[in-house]
């Protein structure tokens, strides 16, 4: 079973998304801010982490740094999912090592798909 590590700080958005992914049959492991975040992923392999940008202590932006920075965990793969559309946010979150990018609000199918798909070509170097 992939584990899946959901960053949220909204608690009925963080629910939905950890219950889709629940009844497709992924591991899910949530948490409502970065700094709670990255000691979860500190302590677990993850194969997916999938986060919002506007985070309480530790953004998203610097979540996703500081997951690729860590040679030990740069091999997981991050799903941005935000409100924010603006293209430089986008193209920097994708600088700095996100796999993919999605609006909110979610599409359930869709996020099982970009899930299945990222964990599908998931390879640890």
């Amino acid at each position: 079973m992939s584990k899946v590590l959901v960053i949220e700080d909204n608690d009925i958005i963080l629910k939905a998304m950890k219950t889709i992914l629940e009844r497709n049959g992924f591991s899910v492991t949530q948490a409502y801010n970065g700094k709670e975040a990255l000691e979860m992923v500190e302590a677990d392999d993850f194969e997916v982490v999938i986060t919002d940008l506007m985070l309480p202590y530790v953004n998203g932006m610097e979540l996703i740094q500081k997951i690729k920075s860590d040679i030990s965990k740069r091999f997981i793969k991050i799903i941005v999912v935000s409100a924010i559309d603006n293209e430089l946010t986008i193209s920097e979150a994708f600088k700095l090592g996100a796999d993919d990018y999605m609006m909110k609000p979610v599409v359930a199918t869709e996020l099982v798909n970009r899930v299945r798909k990222l964990v599908g070509r998931a390879i640890r170097k």
